[in-house]
């Protein structure tokens, strides 16, 4: 009985000489929460006002309230005396060994990242990659981002290398150039080839006045003299503008009598003398 006694004697002397400990625990554990909420709180107010991309944005709270949390846990546990060391260090073991698992969408997670923050592109932007991902951009996520292409198929790019790569981005234009080569004969008027293609590009309603559109003769080809044609066409008009251009100066030049060769090659046949042929 006695044993017991003394027991209880010391484990109440033990829990009176860890009370200053216990209640620094607590106000540290009760102040940490109201700052951590209140960082939270002023963060979230700042990305709304910066129009951050919603699942960054949660993404990114979520993972800094992780951070907070565990910090503010082993500080509590620290000040009541509670050792915290191995704990550490089986944490950073256990984050080393994830993130080596999870390299590849580690990067592809970076690259989401810095695709939402920067903004190179958006929803409904049509871009073309270096990494060869090119369509309309239908969802941007945290590792992938979905396009659409011209024949209607989704490609799923990952983030990684789509942020690393040179970005085309068609949509954050308001005009468009274009640029073909039209061939003629040698035969035909050049000056007369370049007025009829004049005429098509300054009565295209979309084709833009300034800077003005230009015919002029790039090279001489083996069979064509090659007219270059570059002008600028409203982004929204492009498409349908440019498949048109060439249809109009075909049926053009052959109203006016100009041909458009293609190559071919000439062969010169001899006869060989007659005293050879016997």
């Amino acid at each position: 009985m006695e044993n017991f006694e003394g027991r209880i004697e010391k484990l109440i002397d033990l829990l009176v000489l860890k009370v200053p400990e216990l209640v620094a625990g607590v106000v540290i554990l009760i102040v940490g929460r109201y700052v951590i909420k209140l960082i939270l709180k002023i963060l979230n107010s700042r990305f709304e006002k910066r129009n951050l991309d919603i699942s960054i944005r949660g993404f990114i709270l979520s993972l800094l309230k992780f951070v907070c949390y565990t910090l503010l846990i082993l500080t509590v546990a620290s000040t009541v005396g509670i050792q915290t060391t191995s704990f550490i260090a089986a944490l950073s073991a256990f984050g080393l060994a994830v993130g080596m698992a999870l390299q590849g969408s580690l990067s592809n997670f970076a690259g989401g990242v810095l695709i939402l923050l920067f903004r190179p592109f958006e929803v409904g932007d049509y871009i073309d990659s270096q990494n060869g991902s090119s369509g309309t951009v239908e969802k941007i996520d945290l590792l992938y981002t979905t396009l659409k292409d011209a024949n209607g198929i989704r490609i799923f790019s990952p983030n990684g290398t789509l942020a690393n790569s040179v970005i085309k981005n068609f949509t954050k234009i308001t005009s468009r150039i274009f640029d073909f080569i039209v061939g003629i004969g040698y035969e035909d008027n050049i000056k007369t080839a370049k007025e009829i293609i004049l005429n098509i590009l300054t009565k295209e309603e979309y084709i833009l006045k300034s800077p003005a559109p230009m015919v002029f003769v790039d090279s001489l080809g083996d069979s064509s003299v090659n007219l270059t044609v570059r002008g600028w066409i409203d982004r929204d008009q492009y498409w349908d503008t440019f498949n048109s251009l060439q249809e109009k100066i075909k049926l053009a030049f052959d109203d006016k009598g100009i041909t458009i060769p293609y190559p071919q090659t000439e062969m010169l046949i001899k006869n060989a003398p007659k005293d050879l042929q016997n």
